[in-house]
């Protein structure tokens, strides 16, 4: 029985070590993050607001501009402007079914980042905010390169692809 229980915790330890290295796989991916779109201020006092109409037309814009990398899972911090900004990604991508957009914990990185790496999905998208964006993109390319978007800053996408274990990174504006 000793040998069965230390059989099963090895185990359990090795797949644990598995999805914590991200970059130890072989297999190749791409991460695609980007900023929620622009958020309605007019109430002053809510602070999860909706998109404005201008974010409303980004959100549009992202399908035709990340369609190319044909995403196989969707990411957003559960907040109304994130969510919306990724839904019509999410109806649109396939025809037959519509993405789940599956939420994350905007202070926890770390574990998004072994999310992802454990979901075999080759193309992901993540929708977040102007300080997690960059702080997640610089997770990924093991540097402290990207420094937080400015309040008014929405236009910025950033595409990671991972192979080999090394992370190549590039930032479109859309």
């Amino acid at each position: 029985m000793k040998t069965f229980i230390s059989l099963l915790l090895g185990l359990l330890l090795f797949g644990f070590a598995a999805v914590g290295d991200a970059f130890a796989q072989k297999r190749e991916m791409t991460i695609i993050l980007l900023r929620h779109a622009e958020k309605d201020l007019s109430d002053p006092i809510t602070d999860d607001p909706q998109l404005a109409p201008e974010g409303r037309q980004r959100a549009q814009k992202l399908v035709e501009t990340i369609k190319k990398y044909r995403p196989e899972a969707i990411y957003s911090s559960n907040f109304i402007r994130t969510r919306h900004t990724v839904t019509p990604l999410a109806e649109q991508m396939h025809p037959k079914y519509r993405l789940m957009i599956q939420l994350y914990d905007h202070r926890n990185l770390n574990e998004l980042v072994n999310r992802m790496m454990a979901s075999g999905a080759r193309s992901i998208v993540v929708s977040g905010h102007n300080s997690t964006t960059p702080a997640l993109a610089n997770l990924l390319v093991r540097q402290n390169k990207y420094k937080n978007l400015s309040e008014s800053e929405y236009d910025k996408i950033w595409i990671i692809k991972i192979k080999k274990g090394k992370a190549k990174d590039e930032v479109i504006v859309y």
